[in-house]
């Protein structure tokens, strides 16, 4: 079967391979993937210039979901057809002091689809029984998939913000997490303005026109003083730079909290010292359990959180340079593969 595999660490290292179909354990279903969506880490990974380590060849993908075909011998609860997606922990550490209070994601031993096992730009992938949730069958799989960046954003904002109605968030970035930061914080009752650059227009056109927020290009520091001159609530810094954070700490009001859920493997080289001065709260996230997929799964199925104007093409596995280039390039927000087309 083909499948799209990282198989280097240099620049490019990622092309179409025959790979063969795999096997499952007593734990596992097989599934065959229906939608993948391509991730900004699996750009990332596709330009080298990522921040954790990878277990070369592996197959991208980790943003899925697709019908069961075949399940192991220990499973229960599950049927093959069974429509479902699956969370992103493929490994993790059972007896883990994080993993035994629900809070998996932190276990440091964890590895994930598409870096540490083969993930699902792929027809068929294993996943262990643990991973999956239903989906409804009124959500498509071309949403269904983006589950994943959905509990991402939903776990930067409802579960590690404090954010009330009424209040001003400012979201740094408008990549997909950016934009999804910012439409859950909209559901969470505030006002929010998301930031970009000159090149980010149409990304920040779809956050105004789909999401009701304002987008600004450059300097948001007019909109963050413009209730009370001391600045936003919250800050959700969403970029794929280091260097955002310094414009975190400008912009929060005192006693205000800054989320970083983007990555940035840069150094820092400017002081915290404002965050000392205006006691703020630094939260980081990452990633997402599984109370998290059941509510956001709620969202996407009932229309309260729409994916849709985010997808900017679905595409077949083997075009996927064309998906992941237009991703780069900031054409799309999102790109869709459909493998076994």
């Amino acid at each position: 079967m083909l499948a799209v595999v990282n198989y280097a660490p240099e620049r490019g290292s990622v092309e179409i391979r025959d790979i063969p179909k795999p096997t499952i354990g007593d734990d596992d279903v097989l599934l065959q993937v229906a939608n993948v969506g391509v991730c900004g880490s699996d750009l990332h990974q596709w330009t080298a210039d990522h921040s954790w380590p990878v277990n070369y060849p592996v197959v991208l993908g980790h943003e899925f979901g697709g019908h069961i075909v075949e399940i192991g011998s220990r499973v229960t609860g599950w049927q093959e057809g069974d429509r479902v997606v699956s969370e992103t922990a493929a490994i993790v550490d059972l007896n883990n002091p994080m993993t035994r209070q629900g809070m998996y994601n932190l276990d440091p031993t964890r590895k994930g689809f598409g870096y540490g096992v083969n993930g699902a730009m792929t027809e068929f992938v294993r996943v262990p029984a643990r991973c999956l949730h239903a989906v409804p069958a009124q959500l498509p799989f071309e949403e269904a998939c983006l589950t994943e960046p959905c509990c991402v954003a939903y776990n930067a904002v409802v579960g590690n913000s404090r954010i009330r109605p009424g209040d001003r968030v400012i979201v740094l970035g408008p990549g997909t997490i950016g934009i999804l930061c910012a439409a859950v914080a909209r559901l969470c009752g505030a006002e929010v303005a998301i930031v970009g650059l000159e090149n980010d227009r149409q990304r920040l056109a779809i956050a105004e026109k789909q999401y009701g927020c304002t987008g600004i290009i450059g300097d948001a520091t007019a909109w963050a003083l413009a209730r009370d001159g001391l600045g936003a609530d919250c800050i959700i810094d969403a970029a794929g730079a280091s260097a955002t954070l310094r414009i975190a700490m400008q912009l929060v009001r005192p006693n205000g909290h800054i989320t970083k859920v983007g990555w940035g493997p840069q150094p820092l080289n400017f002081s915290l010292d404002p965050l000392v001065q205006k006691n703020v709260t630094l939260q980081g996230s990452f990633s997402h359990n599984w109370p998290i997929w059941e509510r956001v799964i709620a969202l996407l199925a009932s229309g309260q959180l729409n994916v849709k104007p985010i997808i900017g093409g679905v595409w077949s596995t083997t075009d996927w340079h064309e998906a992941f280039d237009k991703m780069h390039h900031g054409e799309v927000v999102k790109s869709v593969l459909r493998p076994g087309v």
